[in-house]
């Protein structure tokens, strides 16, 4: 394998191509490890709990939440701005890297890929709940009178989200299943199994791995990951619109667009981060999940965990300038108030935890790593939380104010969407190839050492 002087190489044990192709397909041609199996029992059995407590909510009506007339909104939405943020990063991560010619990509695209696909499908289950009528779903499309409800209000951020997350999911999508192609080919072509042939075969749309179908795959995924790159960008942008074009004090601002964005990428790639180190060992992928890879990642949540804080900053910065004693009143008592606790543990997960990846011994660390994603999770739950619920539980008469407490049906539900997103990346990981072992190959540049010796053994 051709070795950089600078960098360390990508791929570690001496691979060759054909140990690759053998590599990337063991984990769909050969039974699941313990490891494999223990994860996917716990989540899902949460996964039911899940889905249990949405049919009792469907079955009973929101009230079994822990809603009130002041906090209309709070741990659903809150839940699906987070799951949507997760989403977002994913193609973004594989997209822009791709632009760029990363070679460090190849590794770690296909997990954020799907990573987006799940993740997505988790926050599309909120809004559906959150109606409460999941039979009257189809109000928010704009279809003509005749069907029964009257025509949209194209004036709400709501149905932009419609439209912006069903968009960059198709978009996804299409660019996820391009890329898997090539990988599903060479499943078929390793299979034994008739019946796994014929599935691999229809699922590869005949690919043969002619000059032609590479040129043709290369041209559309650029096209694809140039559309990604700005839907990436105004899809969150509009999920902030929910908030900022309200006149509530601390929703109210013009800094939610860029800030949600960078929320999203700090959030979804701390989950890019902690899926490939749950992939490194329930599929044994040590050898092309390295500690470059890690720390590679571990970088860019450092870089993007300061620009949220710096977005913080420039919240408190704007309240204060404004002059607005409501608004300033927002803020002061985020940090003070009945929720103080969730707004220092944003502020800790957020901000002052990723600045722990400066020092290189602990960006290489993988455990260290796995707890740091942990709690960036974490943080930017209470992120979406403090803004939601913080905002909305101090009303502008002090006779409307009240607190939120979930209830056991809140934390189920989400709690279910948790194991519902491990259950299928499990899945994914033993049916899918999780790396794109065909890309993977362009940067083994000679064969494996092992071949090439010369005749005099040196």
């Amino acid at each position: 394998m051709y070795r950089s002087p600078v960098r360390e190489p990508l791929i570690t044990g001496n691979k060759d191509l054909h140990d690759i192709t053998v590599d990337i397909a063991r984990p769909i041609e050969t039974s699941a490890n313990k490891w494999w199996w223990s994860l996917f029992i716990v989540s899902a059995i949460a996964m039911l709990w899940g889905f249990g407590c949405i049919a009792y909510t469907i079955g009973t009506g929101v009230g079994v939440w822990g809603l009130n007339n002041t906090i209309g909104w709070a741990w659903d939405i809150t839940n699906f701005v987070w799951w949507v943020g997760i989403g977002h990063a994913g193609t973004l991560i594989s997209a822009v890297l791709l632009l760029f010619r990363q070679n460090w990509r190849l590794s770690i695209n296909r997990t954020s890929e799907a990573m987006t696909i799940f993740a997505v499908m988790q926050a599309g289950l909120f809004p559906l709940i959150h109606m409460g009528r999941l039979w009257v779903g189809f109000w928010v499309f704009p279809l003509p009178n005749q069907y029964g409800p009257l025509w949209v209000n194209f004036n709400s951020p709501l149905l932009w989200d419609v439209f912006a997350i069903s968009t960059y999911f198709s978009v996804s999508l299409v660019f996820w299943y391009m890329g898997l192609i090539p990988d599903f080919a060479m499943i078929r072509d390793r299979a034994i199994k008739p019946i796994t042939k014929k599935i691999y075969s229809f699922l590869s749309f005949g690919w043969s791995g002619r000059a032609k179908h590479w040129q043709r795959h290369e041209v559309m995924s650029l096209v694809l990951a140039g559309l990604c790159t700005p839907l990436v960008l105004s899809v969150h942008s509009i999920v902030s619109m929910d908030f900022a074009t309200s006149v509530i004090p601390g929703w109210h601002t013009t800094i939610f667009p860029p800030y949600f964005v960078a929320g999203a990428i700090f959030g979804g790639f701390a989950m890019c981060q902690t899926l490939l180190l749950i992939a490194r060992k329930v599929v044994n992928l040590e050898d092309y999940i390295t500690m470059t890879h890690i720390e590679y990642m571990n970088i860019i949540i450092l870089v993007t965990g300061s620009i949220v804080g710096c977005a913080y900053i420039t919240e408190l910065f704007i309240a204060w300038y404004s002059g607005v004693e409501f608004e300033q009143y927002a803020f002061l008592n985020r940090a003070t108030g009945p929720y103080w606790w969730a707004y220092w543990a944003m502020m800790t997960c957020n901000v002052i935890s990723p600045q722990l990846m400066w020092f290189k011994k602990l960006r290489r660390n993988i455990l260290f790593t796995f707890i740091i994603a942990l709690f960036v999770h974490i943080g930017m739950w209470f992120e979406r939380f403090v803004i939601i619920v913080t905002s909305l539980h101090r009303d502008f008469l002090p006779s409307s104010w009240s607190m939120f407490s979930p209830t056991f049906v809140d934390l189920g539900i989400f709690i279910g969407t948790i194991g519902f997103f491990l259950v299928l990346f499990l899945i994914y990981a033993r049916t899918f190839p999780v790396i794109a072992q065909a890309e993977l190959k362009t940067i083994v540049k000679t064969k494996s050492s092992k071949y090439n010796k010369n005749k005099n053994g040196e």
